[in-house]
């Protein structure tokens, strides 16, 4: 028996350094890029084959092998038949630059790079920049000679190939003309959470970013930054053989009327980063990558771009109260809560009318409160009736509103209802932005794509939907069943990066729905989620049923913030974060599980030698408990959160 033992041992050997070796054999050239602090390594590697692929490794472990590399052109292959030209050396890059829409006011980044040139059987060149940070590793593709010909891409090769045992947190993506009035994609799913990496999406329009996966003890969230005006958004494709992802295209409804869906440019080209952080939670909770890698700011007068908190009656009261009167009671309730905005909702030019809304924003600009208009997309993409319509279609149009907004003294807009991510829907957004911003008009996208780093290079982009927010708790029970799950897996991926319109905190009672978690949780995703514009579901009406903290609580909310340091948690669990804005620190968690979490803290970088603050939390009825709570610089301090509750400490 020992024989046989020791037979089979042998021969595994054997046959594992043969495979070893013959793959070994495979690799004619390769490079590596490594983060500053030397965790994260990029191998970029010329197979015999002739094709281009990475590996990853985080703390000498791999966490994804064999990914493939590449671009697909009518006039020509990059994916295969590859010539390894060079690899430049190892250099560093930095880079600084100031937020008002992101978990810190202001963000540096260090990352080292390498450029890789190769040609295809053609001799044609395409470059691929890696760059690796402390916190993931980022890769575009560079054609670098110059055409005044159109060139088209028709196939991205990249892909993300994963190691048997990886678990994923992904969105599907809804298919194209689906869903209420046609309006799909959206972005609008709930996460599949804690699947086998190789699960087909539901649909054939693959998966959304940010894409979470975790392998061992190390976690990845994919996304893509730097969506300029010469690319389509991407996605992941429905299927994953073998736990390799591979890049999805948009379908054909995607697109602005006749328009552009795929990627074409002229040359030079580059595309956008393909972004993967990674490390721990806390790392990737605290990483800035997808607006590090986003293009820069545009050139434009700032003085106009405040975040800032907004009133908002459509939520609770819906369509039947788009009229004068309940939003001159809106605008009361914000001028009461100190927030800076008043949202009307659709069908306001027929319900209202311009010149009503000219008395609208008169009244409000008196008690410092700024008024926000919906708007539809319109196009030919979706069948929704609501207006004001076909008034951000062509620059001509656009120009025409945006100067009567202006006179009327309106600080923003909610467009709603885009088609998807072909490249000329990608240019829709951007134009709405561009002009926008030269009558000194805030930007929220409903109905939207992932902005993917947007509210960096266009600042007055305050917000975006792409999630499936309250407004769908409001509607049915389903959904506010397993809501407190959802919000923790929005807080880990879809808000990872990017702004995210939620519209969070329900204190009292939505019509017609029990929902499912406590006052301190919907008080805790005030902070928890982070939008340029924090449109909160409470009305008056429910606000006057508080006790007077919780309502000083919500008047004095921060707008924006400075810092974050994040706690604990676990996608679609439970979620702790400490977040400053100014001198205040707000410590804030929320448990969707079905047991109780403990959360710890200690190490807060304002607890010396201890700090005092207001607790809000429950009591075992669910009720709101309010209490003063010390923690001490040098000593532990648990917090008990019960399943679907949540609390928030503040520290002045």
């Amino acid at each position: 028996m020992k024989r046989i033992v020791l037979l089979c041992a042998v021969l595994i050997f054997s046959f594992a350094y043969k495979a070893d070796a013959q793959l070994k054999r495979q690799i004619v050239k390769r490079t590596v890029i490594t983060s500053p602090d030397k965790k994260i390594i990029a191998e970029v590697l010329l197979n015999s084959n002739k094709q281009l692929i990475y590996n990853i490794l985080y703390a000498g472990k791999k966490v994804m092998e064999n990914s493939a590399l590449g671009i697909v052109r009518e006039d020509a292959n990059f994916s295969t038949g590859m010539q390894w030209l060079s690899a430049s050396e190892q250099s560093s890059v930095k880079d600084s630059y100031k937020m008002l829409t992101a978990k810190k006011s202001y963000i540096k980044y260090l990352a080292n790079k390498k450029t890789i040139t190769v040609n295809n059987s053609n001799g044609d060149a395409m470059q691929v920049v890696f760059q690796v940070s402390n916190d993931g590793v980022a890769f575009r593709y560079v054609f670098p000679q110059i055409s005044s010909a159109i060139k088209k891409i028709t196939t991205e090769a990249t892909t993300f190939h994963f190691l048997n045992g990886t678990k994923a947190w992904l969105q599907p993506k809804t298919e194209a003309q689906s869903g209420w009035e046609h309006s799909n994609p959206s972005y609008e799913a709930h996460y599949m959470m804690d699947i086998k990496t190789g699960t087909p999406s539901p649909g054939k329009n693959g998966w959304v970013y940010p894409a979470m996966f975790k392998y061992d003890n190390v976690w990845m969230l994919i996304t893509e930054a730097a969506l300029g005006r010469t690319y389509c958004g991407t996605s992941l494709q429905q299927f994953s053989d073998n736990n390799e992802y591979k890049t999805n295209f948009p379908q054909e409804p995607e697109k602005f009327t006749n328009a552009i869906l795929f990627p074409e440019s002229t040359l030079p080209w580059q595309t956008p980063w393909r972004i993967i952080a990674l490390g721990s939670l806390k790392t990737i909770s605290e990483s800035t990558l997808g607006t590090d890698l986003a293009l820069p700011a545009v050139k434009m007068d700032s003085s106009f771009i405040k975040p800032g908190r907004a009133s908002w009656s459509w939520i609770m009261s819906k369509d039947n109260f788009i009229i004068y009167e309940e939003q001159k009671k809106y605008i009361d309730y914000a001028a009461d809560m100190h927030w800076e905005y008043c949202l009307i909702d659709a069908d306001w030019d027929r319900k209202i009318g311009y010149e009503k809304i000219k008395e609208l924003a008169d009244y409000a600009a008196k008690k410092n409160v700024g008024i926000l208009l919906w708007y539809n997309s319109a196009g030919d993409w979706n069948t929704v009736k609501y207006t004001p319509k076909d008034k951000m279609l062509t620059h001509e149009s656009r120009m025409k509103e945006f100067a009567i907004l202006q006179q009327l003294g309106i600080k923003g807009i909610k467009t709603d209802f885009f088609s998807g991510d072909g490249q000329s829907m990608i240019n829709y957004y951007q134009d709405i932005l561009e002009d926008a911003a030269q009558y000194h008009l805030l930007v929220n996208f409903h109905g939207a794509t992932l902005p993917r780093g947007w509210q960096r290079t266009y600042p007055n982009l305050m917000t975006t939907e792409a999630v499936y927010g309250y407004e769908m708790i409001t509607f049915n029970q389903k959904d506010a069943d397993v809501a407190p799950a959802h919000m923790v897996m929005s807080a880990f991926a879809r808000n990872a990066f990017d702004p995210m319109d939620f519209t969070p905190v329900s204190l009292y009672k939505i019509p017609k729905i029990n929902r499912k978690t406590s006052i301190a949780f919907e008080m805790a995703t005030a902070v928890i989620f982070l939008s340029g514009i924090q449109h909160f579901v409470e009305g008056p009406e429910g606000m006057a049923k508080m006790p007077g903290a919780v309502k000083n609580y919500m008047q004095n909310i921060p707008a924006f913030w400075d810092e974050v340091k994040f706690i604990d948690g676990y996608p679609g669990k439970f979620y702790a974060v400490a977040r400053r804005a100014g001198k205040k620190w707000y410590v804030a968690g929320v448990n969707a599980d079905s047991i109780q979490q403990n959360i710890v803290i200690d190490k807060l970088p304002f607890i010396v030698p201890f700090k005092t603050g207001t607790l809000f939390s429950s009591n075992e009825k669910y009720e709101i408990n309010i209490s003063k709570e010390t923690v001490y610089g040098k000593q532990s301090k648990t917090i008990v959160i019960k399943p679907n509750d949540g609390f928030v400490i503040v520290f002045e």
